[in-house]
């Protein structure tokens, strides 16, 4: 995690400082809005700006929003600061931090941008597997493509390549293509010169430039438009990039490794992505499997949410009953490990007792699991003729319309309000569900923010 904190609040922000780096976060200074964006544009890079309210916050997010640069943003203020707290998150900001800072504040705020924990927990044969051939290819500067269903652990694959490489102790620069707009990508990855668009008021180090030395991952890569593939191949075959505007090419020293969670061969022959791309890319091939497929890390990786989620909502760590257990390893897990890990942060707040029961393990719309699972005969097609005659029913006498708003808002509940992870299960494109989110706010539903459900059960 890289933290750029911006402005002073009488020393106060020092001690958010050390508070983040003892959490491990990689922490920069900028005393004002100019210092900061300066620093931005010069390639340091930060995840997340930490931000004195006393600063013109809306002043921030606009400049921001021009120069193309996209990072969260806490506002931080004394705990008398209600009014400039208010209109920090009216100006853009997605938190406000009281000071002095609590560290578990502190930590639960950066663990929820980071979004993801990056633990490599397996037990399963099929999972050990593509760790020892992870290990093997490692050390090489080869680009590896990673692939698998949405949820199954792409990212962590390709943070413990580079934690694994020759390049661990540069940076790790993740980029989600399907993240961003794609008339702004090509100015994330490449960055730009001054006076290259509207808005370019200075020059910019893109995303490749950032990770010179380091690994640059590109998430889901299939999401990526046409033109901009053509000039990654470049990138890729030449070690070289141009800027947007730029006059001459600026050479690069990066491992590029990628994600997608569909068929890139498929896509090439539906014209959606390169074909001389695809073989740039795929020189070695992860293809992770789904949790479904390796059932001994089930109760592995449950036992390290359970270790995780417990510490981080301060209760205890109860032990998993075996009667959960036995419905965890029973479950389809559709959305795989961020499915199976969203319901043991649900578990951990929905606990009583001594362990960890059937009563707690439930689904987003508060259900437990073993109310959709075939007593007796746990075999797969019986648990999905089961719940598929279950769904048919409860669709008749309803509009398509209203179908598909159920259970876009769903799948947002189960990811506690995650657009990008939504987007992946759903199998929609985080552009499509915005417009959807942008159009059900306007008739009135209530739309989760990120880290939020609608649902008290996923609460």
């Amino acid at each position: 995690m890289r933290l750029l904190i911006i402005g002073g609040l009488n020393g106060q922000l020092t001690t958010a400082t050390k508070i983040a780096m003892d959490r491990g976060a990689t922490v920069m200074h900028a005393l004002g809005i100019d210092e900061a964006l300066k620093t931005l544009r010069a390639g340091t890079g930060a995840e997340l700006l930490m931000v004195d309210v006393g600063l013109n916050i809306r002043e921030l997010v606009e400049r921001l929003d021009i120069e193309r640069i996209h990072i969260p943003i806490v506002a931080c203020g004394t705990q008398n600061d209600a009014r400039a707290a208010v209109s920090a998150i009216q100006a853009g900001a997605k938190e406000y931090i009281p000071l002095p800072p609590d560290p578990e504040l502190i930590a639960a705020v950066l663990s929820a941008v980071a979004q993801e924990s990056y633990d490599v927990v397996y037990r399963d044969e099929a999972m050990a597997k593509v760790i020892e051939l992870a290990k093997q290819i490692a050390p090489s500067d080869a680009s590896v493509l990673i692939t698998g269903e949405s949820g199954t652990g792409k990212e962590v694959i390709a943070r413990f390549l580079h934690a694994n490489s020759k390049r661990a102790s540069k940076q790790f620069i993740s980029v989600n293509c399907a993240a961003i707009p794609e008339n702004l990508l090509e100015s994330e990855l490449f960055g730009h010169e001054k006076g290259a668009f509207t808005g370019a008021v200075a020059k910019r180090t893109g995303k490749f430039e950032e990770a010179n030395g380091g690994t640059l991952l590109l998430d889901e890569i299939s999401e990526m438009d046409a033109r901009l593939q053509a000039k990654l191949l470049r990138a890729l075959q030449e070690r070289v990039i141009d800027r947007v505007g730029g006059t001459r090419p600026v050479p690069v020293d990066i491992r590029v490794l990628a994600t997608s969670n569909r068929d890139l061969a498929e896509a090439v022959r539906e014209g959606a992505f390169r074909e001389d791309l695809l073989y740039r890319l795929n020189v070695v091939n992860l293809k992770i499997p789904p949790l479904r497929e390796r059932p001994a890390d089930i109760i592995a990786l449950a036992r390290h949410f359970v270790t995780k989620y417990a510490e981080a909502n301060g209760v205890p760590a109860r032990p998993i009953s075996a009667d959960a257990r036995r419905q965890l390893l029973a479950a389809l897990w559709a959305g795989n490990v961020r499915e199976l890990e969203n319901t043991i942060h649900r578990a951990i707040l929905l606990a009583t007792g001594d362990e960890i029961g059937i009563e707690a393990i439930r689904m987003p719309d508060g259900s437990r699991l073993d109310e959709v699972i075939v007593t007796g005969d746990n075999s797969l097609a019986a648990q999905a003729a089961v719940t598929a005659e279950a769904v048919t029913r409860g669709l008749v006498g309803r509009t398509v319309a209203d179908v598909e708003r159920d259970l876009i808002l769903d799948t947002l509940d189960h990811c506690l309000g995650n657009r990008t992870h939504a987007a992946n299960i759903l199998g929609i494109s985080i552009r499509t569900l915005r417009n959807k989110l942008n159009q059900y706010q306007d008739e009135g539903h209530s739309v989760p923010n990120p880290g939020e459900a609608r649902s008290s059960t996923a609460l």
